[in-house]
């Protein structure tokens, strides 16, 4: 496994609250629409990989299959929107801890299910004692940061 990528995926972790709160200041100046502001983002993060796209020479022919693409290989952005539309939409509603804390209790549980049964060709990794023993300590600690503050509290 290359060293570079257990930080990079550490990082991402890192820009995704900060993306809720940027795109939520940006609701907030567009009028308040979450949908209008997944779209600005999606918007400039589309011109920002078509950038990035020439800058390192990808090859754009390749997009010419795209008409061979089952209707479902298309789905990663509909998908990708509902994350932002929804993070924008939640994040100052339960707060970016709390609304995270599912998001990744959510994304380990389905990811156990994709290792496991290798869905949409994924590698297949069994579930031993110790995979689940982890997704039990994200739902423990998904607990805790929502009511953690009511332990204790009669």
């Amino acid at each position: 496994m290359n060293a570079l990528f257990l930080p990079l995926a550490f990082v991402i972790g890192i820009v995704v609250p900060l993306q809720a709160a940027i795109n939520n200041q940006l609701k907030a100046l567009i009028g308040g629409s979450p949908i209008m502001a997944a779209l600005v983002s999606f918007l400039v993060g589309s011109v920002t990989l078509a950038i990035a796209a020439l800058l390192t020479g990808q090859r754009w022919v390749g997009l010419a299959a795209l008409p061979k693409a089952e209707w479902w290989m298309l789905t990663g952005g509909v998908l990708g929107a509902l994350f932002v539309f929804g993070t924008t939409l939640l994040a100052p509603r339960l707060g970016v801890a709390v609304m995270l804390s599912l998001i990744i209790a959510g994304q380990v549980c389905a990811s156990l299910l994709f290792d496991r049964y290798g869905w949409l060709g994924m590698p297949l990794k069994e579930i031993n004692s110790w995979r689940l023993l982890g997704a039990l300590l994200v739902i423990a600690g998904v607990l805790l940061v929502n009511l953690g503050d009511k332990i204790g509290r009669a």
